[in-house]
């Protein structure tokens, strides 16, 4: 990876409702879509298993994404292993598996870390740091739950959240 990539500028520096999505491998939901109507942006924590995925995305939002350890065909070359995002007043740190993370987060002021990878939802405070897993929204591993989450964004102060597609099908029916 070596270091961290230099600041993007989301469009229109949103802030307001950020989605957050991960380990798709292929599989858009329609309650994941129901779930992101309405975001300023949407970032993808990796393993989105095709271009098709992102296009998907982008029909609702501005997406940025992150190759994952699934994403090996020539679609993903356009993407890189991290990004940081400036979304207001909040820097934001995106990756897909948190154990390669190269940079100290606090020392250069990253206020959150959105990651994929291990399909379990996390929301965590570690030193003044946010940690977001979305989890998947995508084939079931395991006994995982099926997630999706989203950043609320004003100003620099910023909360999170993971949403449970399952309940939301079955409220549904």
């Amino acid at each position: 990876m070596g270091g961290t990539r230099p600041v993007r500028d989301a469009p229109r520096r949103p802030q307001g409702r950020i989605g957050v999505i991960s380990d798709t491998h292929g599989l858009i939901r329609p309650e994941a879509l129901a779930f992101l109507r309405g975001c300023n942006l949407i970032i993808h924590g990796g393993d989105i298993g095709g271009s098709e995925v992102l296009d998907t995305l982008s029909s609702i939002a501005p997406v940025t994404a992150v190759r994952g350890n699934n994403d090996t065909d020539s679609w993903a070359d356009r993407l890189h292993q991290t990004e940081l995002i400036q979304l207001g007043e909040v820097l934001v740190y995106v990756i897909h598996d948190l154990a390669k993370i190269d940079t100290d987060c606090y020392a250069q002021g990253i206020r959150v870390v959105v990651s994929g990878h291990s399909h379990r939802p996390l929301i965590e405070e570690r030193e003044g740091v946010l940690f977001i897993n979305p989890g998947s929204a995508g084939r079931r591993r395991f006994k995982l739950p099926i997630t999706i989450g989203e950043l609320l964004v004003e100003g620099a102060h910023v909360t999170a959240r993971i949403h449970d597609l399952e309940v939301a099908r079955v409220a549904q029916l």
